[in-house]
């Protein structure tokens, strides 16, 4: 029986991948590395990870191609990934976060901020199998990943999947800004922007609802 922790890591360059194996296995996690996309989802087919590690840059899929397709196949929606590039630009990280990372580290990077983000991530990893969730006539079931308002289901991105949960578990409370983005994002992420991004498409998502999403000023939003 496994009682570690599995990861995933997609790097082209040896060393980075000497890197994972060395300082994640003396964390207490078990480690595969693997140089391409073919290789992961081989892997993938005969055992899920608990979270995957991805290089952006890679030579044939890369990294975004490589969560896109993650996210698309029902077994795989919600596993965490975090993407780990030398491309520091905003854009990129707004990019991968949009596309559901549940994180983005650049490179070069400290083992020990690596690990923390890996812990934080995994922390995040709703558990509940069977849990439902629901605000007037919006309905969360977790156990099929799926979300309905109005008596139809919606189609979300894993971003606004989680969005749209903390806003109908905490509804009629205003939530802060900060709290949203350390909830979805994890802590520190402080990109605000992207948070608006998120909030004006479940607008959308919902606005046949007979909730909605009303924004405070200068504090958060409110689900009423």
């Amino acid at each position: 029986m496994k009682n570690k922790q599995l990861i995933y890591a997609v790097d082209d360059e040896k060393s980075i991948r000497d890197l994972y194996d060395c300082a994640l296995e003396s964390s207490g996690f078990l480690v595969k590395c693997f140089e391409n996309a073919e290789a992961l989802f081989e892997a993938i087919e005969t055992e899920k990870p608990d979270m995957c590690l991805l290089d952006i840059m890679l030579d044939g899929m890369d990294g975004y191609e490589i969560l896109f397709k993650l996210r698309a196949e029902k077994e795989t929606a919600n596993i965490p990934v975090i993407l780990i590039s030398a491309k520091g630009e905003e854009i990129s990280k707004v990019k991968g976060l949009n596309l559901g990372a549940d994180d983005y580290i650049e490179k070069p990077f400290g083992i020990m901020e690596l690990v923390a983000r890996i812990n934080a991530n995994l922390r995040r990893v709703v558990t509940a199998t069977s849990s439902k969730t629901e605000y007037k006539d919006i309905h969360i079931n977790d156990a099929a990943h799926e979300i309905s308002v109005a008596g139809r289901v919606v189609e979300l991105t894993l971003k606004e999947y989680e969005l749209l949960k903390e806003l109908v578990a905490s509804a009629e409370n205003v939530i802060t800004r900060e709290d949203l983005l350390n909830s979805v994002w994890g802590p520190n992420y402080g990109e605000t922007r992207t948070l608006d991004m998120h909030i004006a498409s479940l607008r959308k998502a919902i606005s046949d609802s007979e909730a909605q999403i009303n924004t405070i000023r200068g504090v958060g939003y409110l689900l009423k």
